[in-house]
């Protein structure tokens, strides 16, 4: 037996003027007024992004995540809220961890956002891993992402 499931747009709240750009697979999330998605994205439910937040293609917004306003995400971005504590996925929603992004956050090409707070003003660096809160702004970047320079 074959399992298919079609790219969806279904059960989303939308504000003004949001574009999506297809495919993607956005279900049960708030996109709030000015949000732009590029295509190949996948937002799944109880995701919610703020006023004018553009974000690019090929990134994955997993449950749990809350991103604020004016933020950007780019190409290929990927948030966890898994941390394998197990030794192997969790299985149970109970343990994933929340992700909650502030306002005027930008976050660079193929980064990977593990469940974090990040505080608003802060820059992410294209391909960084962030593994902890960062709680004052400026610009990260590395593996572990790591305090570069203010801003």
């Amino acid at each position: 037996m074959i399992k298919k499931y079609q790219v969806s747009l279904r059960d989303n709240i939308y504000g003004k003027d949001v574009t999506i750009v297809e495919p993607s697979n956005i279900y049960e999330a708030i996109l709030e007024d000015n949000v732009f998605v590029g295509p190949f994205c996948e937002i799944q439910k109880g995701v919610k992004i703020g006023l004018n937040t553009r974000v690019q293609s090929h990134t994955f917004i997993c449950e749990l995540v809350t991103i604020g306003d004016d933020c950007f995400i780019g190409h290929g971005v990927m948030f966890i809220n898994d941390l394998f504590n197990d030794g192997k996925p969790a299985g149970d929603s109970t343990k994933w961890k929340s992700t909650i992004i502030e306002n005027n956050v930008s976050i660079g090409s193929n980064a990977t956002i593990l469940p974090v707070n990040i505080c608003s003003g802060v820059v992410i660096g294209a391909g960084s891993v962030v593994t902890k809160d960062i709680i004052q702004s400026g610009v990260y970047a590395g593996n572990p992402a790591r305090k570069i320079r203010d801003l």
